[in-house]
């Protein structure tokens, strides 16, 4: 049964009172859904709410009613037990599952058309395949898809042999081929790292390429790479870093203004402590920076941002977290204080292998959509050593389209967890003409903080999500917007996850 809790609250304490209400609606649970369940909220379909369930071999969807209502729970029983990703690309009456598995040395790529009541309609389709040695990495297709949903790429990237072999395939909204390309280069597995893999609404592949000078240096080179559906051969465009270091690239495509954005701190000697923002934003009309800028941040801002430490240690632990562009061609920028501490062991934080090092404990063995964030099921390493992990402050930056900044503000939390990350970190909504920040500020992550910045970064503190009921955490940073002031929050009662529905 579901379980409604309307909360009253006033706002503002020196305006007139004005009654406000937020409604927030628990869905059921079964005894299936425990704390070591995978998810990821596909989304609304036809006022229908999708959200994809796997408990080790199993696979099923669940749909539920605008108030969270189990309408039906289906299993997925085309999905093999051998599945590594599942991916979904959801459109207001039907979505595609794509996922992978392997058949002894062959991994197979498949898509399927599944409708708002998690029904297929077409037979599963496979569109690619690959031999892998043994022993090899099976975990090799990516999914990623453009703004408005119109194009949808799968591409896969082995490096073997010192070599870069990329394959890449472009499909539109109605899955059809569009285009296919493989590209293979000398690539050196310690030096050089692409990440961003990104869509544009134009069917363009864009992706970053840094290079390190050495096996434990910062990146001192930095290329744009892009492939456009009438291209065989990625086009590299070298970013000028003007000699100095860089770590943390973000890639964000700004489709309205044909533009590239690209955000990475920097620091004027290698190894060194954070200097500021570096901000490119490329034009992709004049194939050329429109705009190039290092922003150093100041004492004050430093200040402001340390939980503790000198000063030109401030921003060492901040790792940039989400970018949302304005339609000027500026941008709201997004970065979180992060760190982790493991007793019991002779590792200590480093910010280098916590970016570079895909064995470090904070980036592997996730279940991971891009367009989420990271849920790691609770006691998934089964090792003597504790981890705790720390996410404070977050730096909030305005950019204009001239790459330099407008104001900057920093939102003050302070948040640690042992053993997972679930409950802790934020996410972010925009409703009402403001960007609103959710997180959990409490120890018994039960109640959500919201802290509203408008366009001039005013911060307004926004009414407190809670539960009359005691017993429900919530999980913010894996929360999803599925519309206008209506937000999705993953929630974990009594060892067992269920999802809220909350209605600004």
């Amino acid at each position: 049964m579901n379980r409604v809790c309307l909360l009253l609250i006033l706002f503002g304490m020196l305006m007139p009172a004005v009654l406000s209400a937020q409604t927030l609606k628990f869905s059921d649970f079964d005894r299936e859904d425990t704390r070591d369940m995978n998810f990821d909220i596909i989304g609304r379909l036809n006022n229908k709410i999708l959200v994809y369930k796997n408990v080790r071999w199993k696979h099923k969807i669940s749909v539920y009613d605008n108030d969270m209502n189990t309408v039906k729970t289906v299993n997925l029983d085309f999905v093999p037990e051998k599945t590594f990703n599942v991916d979904f690309v959801a459109y207001p009456d039907f979505f595609y599952v794509i996922y992978q598995f392997q058949k002894k040395n062959t991994l197979h790529c498949m898509v399927v058309k599944m409708n708002d009541n998690a029904e297929k309609m077409d037979e599963p389709v496979e569109v690619d395949t690959t031999r892998i040695p043994v022993m090899a990495n099976n975990k090799i297709y990516a999914v990623i898809h453009s703004e408005d949903r119109q194009r949808i790429m799968i591409f896969k990237i082995q490096t073997r042999y010192q070599k870069f072999d990329m394959v890449s395939l472009l499909f539109d909204k109605d899955f059809k081929l569009v285009s296919k390309n493989r590209y293979v280069t000398d690539f050196n597995e310690r030096r050089e790292n692409c990440d961003n893999f990104t869509l544009g609404n134009d069917g363009t592949f864009i992706f970053s390429h840094e290079t390190q000078s050495g096996n434990r240096d910062y990146t001192s080179m930095l290329d744009l790479v892009m492939l456009s559906p009438s291209q065989n051969i990625p086009v590299y465009q070298k970013i000028d870093l003007e000699e100095k270091f860089i770590d943390d690239v973000h890639l964000k495509v700004d489709n309205l203004n044909n533009r590239y954005i690209i955000n990475t701190f920097y620091y004027k000697k290698n190894r060194g402590s954070i200097e500021g923002l570096y901000t490119c934003i490329w034009d992709r009309d004049k194939s050329g920076p429109f705009a190039s800028q290092f922003t150093e941040f100041g004492d004050s801002l430093r200040d402001e941002a340390k939980r503790s430490g000198l000063l030109r240690f401030a921003f060492d632990n901040y790792f940039i977290r989400q970018v949302i562009v304005k339609k000027d061609g500026g941008f709201i920028l997004a970065a979180e204080d992060y760190t982790s501490d493991t007793r019991g062991s002779n590792n200590t934080w480093n910010r280098y292998d916590y970016l570079y090092n895909p064995y470090y404990p904070s980036n592997g063995y996730y279940y991971y959509n891009p367009y989420m964030g990271y849920y790691r099921p609770y006691s998934s390493f089964n090792n003597q050593s504790s981890t705790r992990y720390y996410c404070e402050n977050i730096l909030v930056l305005s950019i204009n389209k001239n790459g330099k900044p407008e104001w900057s503000r920093i939102i003050q939390k302070d948040q640690f967890a042992d053993d997972e990350e679930n409950f802790l970190s934020f996410s972010t909504m925009i409703f009402s003409g403001e960007i609103h920040f959710l997180f959990n500020n409490d120890r018994k992550n039960q109640i959500v903080t919201d802290q509203g910045i408008s366009p001039n970064g005013t911060i307004k503190r926004n009414p407190t999500l809670k539960s009359k009921e005691k017993g429900y955490e919530f999980m913010p940073s894996l929360s999803k917007q599925i519309g206008s002031g209506q937000l999705i929050i993953p929630c974990a009662y009594r060892g067992n996850l269920c999802f809220a529905k909350v209605e600004f």
